[in-house]
């Protein structure tokens, strides 16, 4: 079985999307997300009509935005999310989002051709939190190797 890497993250914004506060990180969204989209081992990323994940909440709180995608490998979204252009951008979440107290992001591995769901990320969060990292749920710390049974 071939397994791809899942993530999500979420931050909490500090403003409405439609506030001053928010208009350059708003502007980016579309860039980020294409250059995502082109980057090698890119799969499948969260999206609503607007092409975006803006107004999906999670954990019932409307400030929170998750960012939820799919990659072939830990090291395909290691260099999109450290050695790409997404970079700069990460730099600058302290301008649109407050730092989390709690663990904000996990990955895990799925069979490839699944497309995980925000139920799914949120499980895998609060795993993270209660139990710190595991295969079920981990970091670019933890750098696990997909498993022979990923779901469950």
């Amino acid at each position: 079985m071939n397994f791809h890497l899942a993530q999500v993250n979420i931050a909490k914004r500090i403003a409405a999307m439609d506030s001053p506060v928010m208009a350059d990180f708003v502007a980016n969204l579309d860039p980020i997300n294409a250059l995502a989209e082109q980057s090698d081992g890119f799969v499948w990323r969260l999206k609503e009509d607007n092409d975006n994940a803006t107004a999906i909440t999670i954990f019932d709180d409307e400030f929170l935005i998750v960012n939820m995608s799919v990659w072939e490998s830990l090291g395909a979204l290691f260099k999109y999310v450290y050695q790409s252009g997404h970079l700069q951008m990460l730099k600058r979440r302290r301008e649109w989002f407050e730092k989390m107290p709690q663990m904000h992001m996990a990955m895990w591995y799925l069979p490839a051709g699944y497309a995980p769901t925000i139920a799914e990320a949120t499980q895998r969060i609060v795993h993270l939190r209660e139990h710190g990292e595991t295969p079920y749920a981990f970091t670019f710390k933890g750098k696990f190797s997909a498993p022979e049974i990923c779901i469950g």
